[in-house]
Order: structure tokens, then C-alpha cells, then sequence
């Protein structure tokens, strides 16, 4: 069991550090700076990506969602590659209240700003970035499909959601 868990704890490592550094690596050629010259030795191409990303916490860049900002940036490398592929984000646990409507956002958190994250999902959804909320973190939190941005679909459950579609093929990314 515990090599298991190092293994996923350093899978989760490498793919934090250099998941940026590949959706955006694409545009890198080889440059002069002040610090020297950047070329890439090893060329990263896809041929399918099927990736989930199990939203089951928060991690900001500021106030950017880290789990957000890679899947506009995986999405827009596909996107320009024409790799095939999905990319459908599972919210749950304490990342729940990120995928809530306006109303439903100032009650939960207590403010009265709305949903910061609302036209963040909305461009990933216009994008083909597939957003889901566990239902079991719904009731928990006593929430209902209407508490959603319209946009988000529920399934049975967070994590039998991520084991099936692990089962289909899916990379699964824990940002």
C-alpha cells in the first residue's frame, strides 16, 4: 500500500510541476535571454488525451484555480494540435461550492460578490470542457441540481465517476 501512495504522490508531483510547462512548451523555440537558451530535447506529441480532473480541493496561482487555468491550457494545446481527446472535470469534497450558481455561491461562502469562478467554467464549458458535481456532495451540502450553473451536469458520485472513466482510459490530473 504505501508504495502506492508514493507512487501517486510523486505521479501528482510531476504532473503539478510540469503540466504548465508542457501546454505551453509548444510555443517554445529555442531563445536567447539574459539567463541563457531555452530548446526543448524532448518533443511532447499526443495522440489521444482522455483527462479527468478530480477537482476535490482548492489550489490557487493567486486567485486562479490551478486545476482551471491547466485545463484551458491542456484544452488549448489539443485544440491547436487537433489532438482527439476529452477533458471532463469532476468537482467534489471541499472544491464543490466552485461549480454553484450566483445565489446559491453567496450563501454558501457568505459574500455577496457571486460565483468568482462562473465565467471561468463557462469558457471551459464553450470550449468542450465537460464540468461535473458529485451528487453526494450536493446533498451533503444540501444543495440541488438548481444551485448549479446551468452548465453542470451531476453524476452518481465523484469517486465511482473517477474509477469508471479511469477504467475507460482516462489520465486522471489532481491539481
Amino acid at each position: 500500500m504505501n508504495k502506492v501512495l508514493n507512487y501517486l504522490a510523486c505521479a501528482i508531483m510531476i504532473t503539478s510541476v510540469c503540466l504548465p510547462t508542457y501546454a505551453l512548451a509548444e510555443d517554445v523555440k529555442p531563445i536567447s535571454s539574459g539567463e541563457g537558451q531555452i530548446t526543448i530535447d524532448v518533443a511532447v506529441t499526443l495522440k489521444v488525451a482522455n483527462v479527468v480532473f478530480n477537482m476535490d480541493h482548492i489550489a490557487l496561482s493567486g486567485d486562479m484555480p490551478i486545476g482551471m487555468k491547466y485545463m484551458d491550457l491542456l484544452n488549448r494545446k489539443m485544440s491547436k494540435d487537433k489532438t482527439p481527446g476529452k477533458i471532463i472535470a469532476v468537482f467534489h469534497g471541499p472544491a464543490a461550492f466552485m461549480a454553484l450558481n450566483d445565489q446559491a455561491y453567496n450563501v454558501n461562502r457568505k459574500v455577496t460578490t457571486g460565483n468568482p469562478y462562473k465565467g471561468l467554467i463557462e469558457e471551459l464549458v464553450a470550449s468542450g470542457v465537460q464540468i461535473e458535481e458529485c451528487a453526494v456532495s450536493l446533498k451533503s451540502n444540501g444543495w440541488t441540481n438548481k444551485d448549479l450553473l446551468p452548465e453542470v451536469k451531476v453524476n452518481a458520485g465523484a469517486i465511482g465517476r473517477l474509477i469508471q472513466l479511469t477504467q475507460e482510459g482516462y489520465v486522471q490530473i489532481q491539481p
